[in-house]
């Protein structure tokens, strides 16, 4: 657990609550969210920000949490995974539920918030922006196809998929 907070801690808005980690906190905020905060969807991949497994939102871009320490994201807004289903299902979920598309769902927590992040910006991305947009995840499954298919539908359930 995170020690009380002093003046000198750093704060961080986690999924909508205010937190707070040691200013001189190396820790990969990875571990910060699933040890510290209790937050176990964000997963440990590749430990160097090359798989996006670790994919959270940092102030409204998708960002790896494996590589950076948490006092780099001080004063920062970060969305998980766990956003996803509060206060009803997101329409990503229910379209990737829907679709059936994802197999293992190890990396599907990092693909999910990297697809939030796009559709936050573009409500109506082209499928050649979500396949940019999903770059830096991979799935060993092969799952892309029906991930995208259900990423179309959830901007479509949104804002209308181009």
């Amino acid at each position: 657990m995170v020690s009380p907070v002093t003046p000198k801690d750093l704060k961080l808005k986690v999924n909508g609550i205010e937190r707070s980690i040691p200013t001189d906190c190396d820790t990969p905020l990875l571990y910060v969210l699933r040890e510290d905060f209790g937050l176990k969807g964000t997963r440990f991949g590749c430990g160097t920000g090359g798989c996006g497994a670790c994919t959270v939102i940092a102030d409204g871009k998708a960002v790896t949490s494996c590589d950076l320490p948490a006092s780099a994201f001080a004063g920062q807004t970060i969305e998980t995974v766990e956003t996803l289903a509060t206060g009803g299902d997101h329409p990503l979920l229910t379209a990737v539920l829907k679709l059936q598309a994802a197999q293992c769902c190890y990396c599907l927590p990092g693909i999910l918030m990297a697809a939030k992040a796009l559709l936050d910006d573009d409500p109506s991305p082209t499928r050649e922006r979500i396949v940019s947009a999903l770059d830096g995840n991979l799935c060993r499954c092969g799952a892309h196809p029906r991930i995208i298919r259900a990423i179309t539908e959830a901007a479509a359930e949104t804002g209308g998929a181009k």
